[in-house]
């Protein structure tokens, strides 16, 4: 009964931010380029299809622990002050001031604590990639979501790349399989293809849709692939780039049109629409199935590099996941 009063606050609310004549954001990690860069966009005005909108407070912080990430705050904290942007000393004091929140800090491991706060103050949240650094740590922050009545998405941008929307909606027939590909910048404090990998797989997720099954790993010097068997006996692969190469992209096998290729990075625009449009609406453009299939994607590839390039079923990855998560939620009492 609780969690409905509380669903019905938070669809009341998205009802009001349609009416109202400024939906205030603010955003909590000054440490990667998407605050920036969604600062310029919402703010610069230039954008017709951001107006209504004001990105008003930050917080800065942010990652202690990923060096290329802290770093840049000073930086990107004065480039939003440029914007009208007022920097703000706690998550608390922001969440005062604003209707909605863009979750951008550049580690995954701080965002179950920083999101945690978030939904106890009743605000919608967009939490970027990566939504978390672990599958358990994604499925506990839905579960958090699910507590407070709070509505969230994560998503790559590659996934609203226009090309992948095409083929995912049908354009090219149906997808009998897919090869896509991205960058993989390891970093330690993150599993394989979490903390940048993402990018690829999830624009295989996007072309492909659920219902992987199984996954096995191979990782060479230069390259990682990962091949996914789906439940309908497609199947669709993701190849990791370790030495640099800057392409994001792929292969998508259709029943009408053959061989297609995927769409690959064309900025933040696309993505920031649908950002918006969730917090005008509180429709989700994401589903938490998807998001979380994909952390299991990933789990299972790095379960079976470990085991030698072995399949291994996403069922175990998820049932690891369930056991982390509820490690993690006992920590957090609904308020």
């Amino acid at each position: 009964m609780k969690r409905f009063i509380v669903s019905f606050i938070m669809t009341m609310f998205a009802f009001g931010l349609s009416a109202q004549e400024v939906v205030k954001i603010g955003i909590i990690g000054l440490d990667t380029s998407h605050s920036t860069a969604f600062t310029k966009l919402i703010n610069g005005g230039k954008e017709n299809w951001a107006e209504g909108y004001r990105v008003v407070a930050a917080y800065p912080y942010g990652t202690q622990a990923i060096k290329s990430a802290y770093k840049r705050i000073p930086q990107y904290t004065k480039e939003v002050k440029e914007y009208g942007v007022e920097i703000v000393g706690s998550i608390e004091e922001l969440l005062d001031k604003v209707d909605c929140v863009l979750l951008e800090t550049n580690d995954g491991n701080l965002h179950l604590e920083q999101a945690a706060v978030v939904f106890k103050a009743g605000k919608p949240c967009f939490i970027d990639k990566p939504l978390a650094a672990t599958l358990g740590q994604a499925m506990a922050i839905y579960e958090l979501a699910d507590r407070y009545g709070v509505q969230i998405f994560s998503s790559s941008t590659l996934r609203f790349t226009p090309r992948n929307q095409e083929i995912r909606g049908g354009a090219e027939g149906k997808v009998k399989g897919a090869d896509c590909y991205s960058p993989h910048t390891p970093e330690p404090t993150h599993p394989d293809y979490g903390f940048y990998g993402i990018h690829g797989i999830e624009t295989l997720y996007t072309v492909m849709g659920t219902g992987c099954e199984a996954v096995c790993c191979v990782k060479a010097k230069k390259d990682h692939v990962v091949v996914g068997e789906w439940s309908d006996g497609r199947i669709g692969t993701f190849r990791a780039f370790l030495d640099g190469t800057q392409l994001y992209g792929g292969t998508v096998y259709t029943d009408k049109q053959g061989a297609v290729a995927a769409g690959g990075y064309v900025g933040y625009k696309d993505l920031l629409r649908e950002i918006l449009h969730f917090f005008k609406t509180g429709k989700t453009p994401v589903s938490r199935e998807e998001t979380l299939e994909i952390f299991a994607f990933m789990r299972a590839a790095n379960m079976s590099a470990k085991r030698g390039g072995d399949k291994v079923l996403l069922r175990d990855a998820y049932r690891a996941g369930e056991k982390e998560a509820e490690k993690l939620l006992k920590q957090y009492t609904l308020e």
